[in-house]
């Protein structure tokens, strides 16, 4: 790459760091950390590339300060914590926006595809959840308790299952996309189809809304993290095919940081979810406007907290 464009391409980001300097107090740590790899990233590529030029002593004294300042400001920790969740966060989940698109969009085209695989051929449902489990189910219909199997464990024991599995798969859509976002994909493909095969199964058994007020109870929250952590897995894998100007093993660190925050802010929900389903969902005498109500709820913050909010603090 020429110098010249080099500055071009990087002259904007260089101007925002020094505003960033002159208002630290107003940012989180991991903004100023992130801001300085970005920086020292660059001036390695000018050290190396044109060493004799001003654009590398430009780099290097600006490379100084932002340390100076960094390294000048004590960090606040009970402040910390109300940033991650409040700040460092939402900006996070809005520089991996595309990735949480791709997360979203191939786990629904997975419902499709478990969907019309189940329209189409009746012994679907069975090869994706199992004799077992289908035909416990349809035992259940047969008695009147369509939902039965939500009832079958105490609470505290299944919601402690529950919230263990679900955090295991979390992490494993996660950590999967150490396999360039495919082994993620992957994940998210099979659950997709699992979900649009048992959705599918409840609707040919004629009881499609009653499984919806029972199954997306908890499933809305349940559903939505394996989106995020799908999207925490892809940036994590992007990190590795995708490096950029950066050296490979910069550009994973930097996507693993990324992602592993993502990753984080889904365990509140996994474990939430798995409390709805183990204390909640069972009682399916609840009346629809309450359980239909959680069920909104749950996906407003969804929105809120996924798409809203990112958007509303990207310039932070």
């Amino acid at each position: 790459m020429k110098e010249t464009a080099f500055i071009r391409q990087n002259i904007d980001k260089w101007k925002a760091m020094e505003e960033l300097i002159e208002q630290t107090s107003a940012k989180s740590p991991d903004m100023l950390a992130d801001a300085y790899t970005d920086l020292t990233a660059d001036l390695s590529f000018s050290q190396t590339h044109f060493p004799q030029s001003r654009i590398t002593i430009y780099l290097n004294n600006l490379s100084s300060a932002l340390h100076h300042t960094i390294y000048r400001n004590k960090r606040e920790k009970w402040s910390r914590i109300l940033t991650f969740w409040s700040r460092e966060v939402p900006a996070t989940v809005y520089n991996a926006r595309r990735e949480l698109l791709a997360s979203f969009l191939i786990f629904f085209a997975s419902v499709g595809i478990g969907i019309l695989s189940s329209l189409n051929d009746p012994s679907f449902v069975r090869l994706i959840m199992g004799d077992s489990y289908v035909d416990m189910t349809l035992h259940n219909i047969a008695n009147g308790t369509p939902m039965g199997v939500y009832g079958n464990t105490s609470e505290t024991p299944m919601f402690l299952a529950i919230a263990f599995n679900n955090i295991r798969v979390s992490f494993l859509t996660f950590a999967m996309g150490l396999f360039s976002c495919f082994g993620t994909g992957y994940i998210l493909l099979q659950n997709g189809i699992m979900l649009g095969a048992f959705q599918t199964f409840f609707y040919q058994q004629h009881l499609l809304s009653e499984s919806m007020l029972a199954i997306w109870l908890h499933g809305t929250l349940e559903i939505s993290t394996i989106i995020v952590e799908g999207a925490a897995g892809l940036a994590l894998g992007s990190g590795w095919l995708f490096p950029g100007t950066y050296t490979r093993i910069e550009s994973f660190r930097r996507s693993a940081k990324r992602g592993l925050k993502i990753a984080v802010s889904g365990i509140p929900l996994i474990i939430l979810a798995a409390f709805i389903e183990g204390f909640i969902t069972r009682h399916t005498h609840l009346p629809t406007w309450l359980r239909l109500g959680v069920i909104l709820a749950s996906l407003a913050f969804i929105i809120f907290y996924y798409i809203y909010l990112p958007h509303k603090k990207k310039q932070l």
